[in-house]
């Protein structure tokens, strides 16, 4: 097996090069660059990344805290995140947190004692007292004050998109359908810009929003369309929500989009580039991705930068649950 004074000898530079060009560090020569890539290459010397990141204590690896990746929306921008990390040299450390508060805390933990270099999470956990403005943290929705750079796409505006495309349509009576979490993030601001932008109309609106967890929301459906039966188009806080609340209304028996139009929120896909079908507000998933990673290493290269915010417009998709 090769080693780094086969790299080095092999390119003719010094041991000190070698190290410096795997470390990725800066003022490089091109040539000196290429000469040592060559020899990595052709010995096919592969580093060794544990004594690596203990010398630069690096672990040139991100932990991404997920609530759970059997939400297709999670698991794209996983995804993506992976993608772009690979780029930058960096490994992806996949976390399913189910939110738990102590498991993403031993995570913020191990970015202290230098086993990971930083954190991309979803959260909904009450995490607050863990985070210190000068942990490589990334938050995707939760806004955590001046303490945590975070991306988001604009929920508002997708609220308000939802409710011009539902009347656009031709929906006359208005309804929303969502959950909150006791702990304020973005995706509250869904159900905000569907009401303004009703209420700026003088229409009114029927709604369920309920605390999570909902184990089900087959009473509150079937209670909402009972007091008012002539609702013909909803607004759902997100896509999976939306299939869950098709069915039970065609079980009353409404069908969509004849009777009742329905638009969903995230624009999910069943599969790379296979969208899920129904009528959506889509978030640019992958930009997203690849402003959470922007942040976090810009985090990592110097930890007493200013807290950002990248924030990310929206789009209708027209599936087959609008007229």
């Amino acid at each position: 097996m090769a080693t780094m004074k086969d790299v080095a000898k092999r390119a003719g530079v010094s041991l000190g090069t070698v190290s410096r060009v795997i470390n990725h560090a800066p003022g490089i020569k091109e040539n000196t660059l290429q000469k040592v890539e060559k020899a990595i290459k052709e010995l096919n010397y592969i580093p060794d990344e544990y004594a690596r990141g203990l010398k630069t204590k690096s672990s040139r690896t991100i932990a991404l805290i997920l609530p759970t990746v059997w939400y297709p929306f999670f698991s794209e921008f996983a995804y993506y995140v992976e993608k772009n990390l690979d780029k930058k040299d960096y490994k992806l450390l996949l976390c399913n947190s189910n939110g738990d508060p102590d498991e993403e805390a031993e995570y913020i933990k191990m970015v202290k004692q230098n086993k990971i270099d930083g954190i991309i999470a979803i959260t909904y956990s009450d995490i607050e007292q863990y985070i210190y403005s000068n942990i490589p943290f990334v938050s995707l929705d939760r806004y955590f004050g001046k303490k945590v750079s975070y991306v988001t796409s604009d929920n508002y505006q997708g609220g308000c998109l939802a409710a011009e495309e539902l009347l656009k349509h031709g929906a006359k009576k208005l309804a929303y359908i969502g959950s909150y979490n006791k702990y304020t993030n973005g995706t509250m601001l869904r159900r905000n810009g569907f009401r303004d932008y009703l209420y700026e109309r003088d229409m009114e609106y029927q709604e369920i929003f309920l605390m999570e967890p909902v184990a089900d929301f087959t009473p509150y459906i079937i209670e909402m369309m009972k007091k008012a039966p002539d609702i013909d188009g909803i607004f759902c806080h997100n896509d999976s929500l939306l299939l869950i609340f098709r069915p039970i209304i065609e079980k009353l028996g409404y069908k969509v989009p004849k009777d009742i139009q329905l638009i969903g929120f995230d624009g999910m896909n069943l599969a790379a580039d296979l969208p899920l079908g129904v009528s959506t507000i889509v978030q640019p998933v992958a930009d997203l991705a690849k402003g959470a990673v922007e942040l976090v290493l810009r985090k990592i290269t110097d930890p007493t930068i200013k807290n950002e915010t990248k924030i990310y417009p929206v789009k209708f998709f027209e599936g087959n649950s609008t007229k």
